[in-house]
């Protein structure tokens, strides 16, 4: 797989490698998504944000939209893309257009194309066309109405590394709309695939991931993803910084969200998990996963859960509260960092 980057292993090696790493042993903005369908099911979340210090909302990564509280939530990434040469004039036309001056013609015309054109390049910046355009919600509507989701959707499969990622950034995009996720959620078991098969830290995870970012940001599809969440903690330990940080938007999401933390502390971990929590570990990394963290504690375990907990000595419960953890001494060394944002999140733990 030719990200230009990483050479992708198999996926029974990546498999192994996470499954070795679970057993030898990741910011808190507050949000409520104020729609009358919604009221019911979602909770005030610790929605993750991407600035330095994790405190806010940062403008460089998100799109500062008109609408909805929730196009504000979420992650919009501006996509760019490479100039290319078409045979047709129009739609070298419409692809030279800017995402605002794109009108229902064009959307419907791009996204035939991007059905019969053959041509690699052209339908990849096809892909970040459709994805610009999303950064308009009439848009993401127009483009959901005209069966534009499944037509992306389906190039999650394609056999070209770099039409998968970009469709999954135009998915990503398009995800800043309620009724575009009823949609998206059957995408979401492909797309925890391709985070688990592909190279660590490859454009594919980091795309899939911010995907998976923005369907948390709500309640309803965190189910889909409870069998995943030692994947997630695993990459915890092998990725970089940028993966870390994606990983953790996405644990953040889920563990606000009461009825995963059972399935969270059960999931198996890494016990090299509790390293992260040093001052030698990125300050936007180590403010999130000490967000994970005490979003877990302000919820209390079922007894028969927390019994059986103690039990598994490689669950993430042990990694953490066990009574051979490390976790309390390097929370305390924490107390000393020389960022103010961690000493906050940290002083959490000792109130």
């Amino acid at each position: 797989m030719a990200d230009g980057a990483s050479v992708a292993p198999s996926p029974c090696k990546m498999k192994v490698l996470l499954g070795l790493l679970a057993g030898a042993g990741a910011t808190y903005g507050i949000y409520k998504l104020v729609t009358a369908s919604r009221n019911r099911a979602n909770q005030s979340r610790n929605i993750d944000v991407v600035n330095e210090h994790c405190s806010g909302k940062d403008e460089s990564t998100k799109a500062v939209l008109p609408g909805s509280l929730l196009e504000k939530v979420f992650e919009f990434s501006s996509i760019r893309g490479r100039d290319v040469r078409t045979g047709d004039g129009s739609s070298r036309e419409i692809l030279s257009k800017t995402p605002g001056k794109l009108d229902p013609q064009h959307l419907e015309m791009l996204l035939s194309l991007l059905q019969s054109n053959p041509d690699t390049s052209e339908r990849m910046q096809i892909l970040v066309t459709l994805g610009n355009s999303a950064a308009f919600s009439v848009n993401q509507d127009f483009i959901r109405e005209t069966g534009g989701l499944k037509i992306i959707g389906n190039l999650l499969s394609d056999p070209v590394f770099g039409i998968r990622v970009q469709a999954l950034n135009a998915l990503n995009n398009l995800s800043m709309n309620a009724k575009n996720q009823e949609q998206l959620k059957e995408y979401i078991p492909k797309v925890l695939e391709m985070i688990e098969i592909s190279a660590v830290n490859s454009d594919i995870q980091l795309a899939a991931l911010r995907l998976l970012t923005n369907l948390s940001v709500t309640n309803d599809y965190h189910h889909m993803m409870r069998n995943s969440i030692t994947l997630f903690l695993s990459l915890l330990v092998v990725g970089n910084e940028g993966l870390q940080t994606q990983v953790l938007k996405v644990l953040v999401n889920l563990s606000a969200n009461p009825e995963m933390v059972d399935d969270i502390l059960r999931a198996q971990a890494p016990a090299s998990l509790v390293l992260l929590f040093d001052s030698g570990t990125v300050a936007a990394v180590l403010c999130r996963v000490l967000t994970f963290v005490g979003n877990l504690t302000n919820w209390t375990p079922s007894t028969p859960t927390k019994e059986a907990l103690k039990r598994s000595k490689d669950s993430l419960y042990s990694v953490l509260f066990g009574d051979s953890s490390q976790l309390p001494s390097k929370l305390s060394l924490l107390l000393c960092h020389p960022d103010t944002e961690v000493t906050a999140q940290v002083a959490r733990f000792f109130t």
